[in-house]
């Protein structure tokens, strides 16, 4: 169901995607050289993603603003004027799981994001790279 809002939004001939397809195509962002066609790929060439759109750094995010603003605000039910907030404080935390009911194991999901280089799908090379280096030193103190 994304990924045909994800054509609507941008790939479709409706007058609103090609507006922002004309408006945005040819962009690149700054860290990794991302375009939009780049995040919209999936929704493009598969019938089977949940989504099919997919940001390539942080800069996506902004500049491409136009197409993942609404597409996240309908995922996640949340208005445009929604503001995320973190709050890394464990001891506001209080409760605990319901020892009724039966959970046997968790999981944890995290994506790698270090500023000032690309995400999974936008990464370079180079990047890549410079994230080994900033982890082997890290890993060395």
């Amino acid at each position: 169901w994304y990924q045909r809002r994800v054509r609507e939004a941008v790939v479709s001939t409706q007058s609103t995607g090609k507006e922002k397809w004309d408006k945005l195509g040819a962009h690149k962002t700054a860290t990794s050289g991302f375009t939009l066609g780049q995040a919209i790929a999936c929704a493009v060439e598969f019938d089977n993603q949940h989504c099919g759109i997919y940001a390539g750094d942080w800069d996506s995010y902004k500049d491409f603003a136009a197409v993942f603003d609404p597409i996240i605000q309908e995922y996640h039910g949340i208005s445009a004027d929604a503001k995320h907030t973190s709050d890394m404080d464990f001891s506001k935390i209080s409760g605990n799981v319901n020892p009724a009911a039966p959970v046997h194991s968790t999981r944890i999901r995290v994506g790698r994001s270090i500023d000032g280089f690309g995400l999974s799908p936008g990464i370079t090379k180079e990047q890549r790279l410079g994230v080994g280096k900033l982890f082997k030193t890290a890993s060395s103190n």
